[in-house]
């Protein structure tokens, strides 16, 4: 069975979230979503997601193209991002075309940790001015 891990935070889920999920479905048999968590998402974006980290999981665990929505690693130090690699051994791992990622670090510690897994991005076909959780939240909340 051909795993597929797809990230991101998921807050307001919007059609393109769903294109993204639908393209990594493509690419394997089992489609694990790993939703960051609230900490993580003040971290990386400054500021707290309209939906709790508990709702998102939900959301996404409700769609058919997802078998399962889980939440990401406590981030406590740089190699707890990983973790989650190693518990769910994907063979290929997917980011948004908007995802700030490294993926030579991912490269890196994928060899380091002999697991041979395809990292892709997924590109953006809907409209990204409009259909970004950001430009959405301001829109739904002013």
């Amino acid at each position: 069975m051909r795993t597929v891990l797809a990230f991101g935070s998921f807050d307001i889920l919007h059609p393109g979230h769903l294109l993204y999920l639908e393209r990594a479905r493509k690419l394997g048999d089992r489609l694990i979503v790993v939703v960051a968590r609230d900490e993580s998402i003040r971290m990386f974006k400054g500021k707290g997601p309209v939906f709790s980290q508990k709702d998102r999981v939900r959301m996404l665990n409700s769609l058919k193209i997802v078998d399962k929505a889980v939440l990401g690693n406590k981030l406590t130090k740089s190699s707890d991002r990983y973790r989650i690699l190693k518990e769910y051994k994907p063979q290929v791992i997917v980011f948004g075309y908007d995802q700030k990622v490294n993926p030579e670090s991912i490269k890196k510690w994928l060899k380091e940790n002999r697991m041979s897994t395809r990292i892709v991005r997924i590109k953006s076909s809907v409209n990204p001015k409009f259909y970004k959780s950001s430009k959405l939240g301001k829109l739904l909340l002013d």
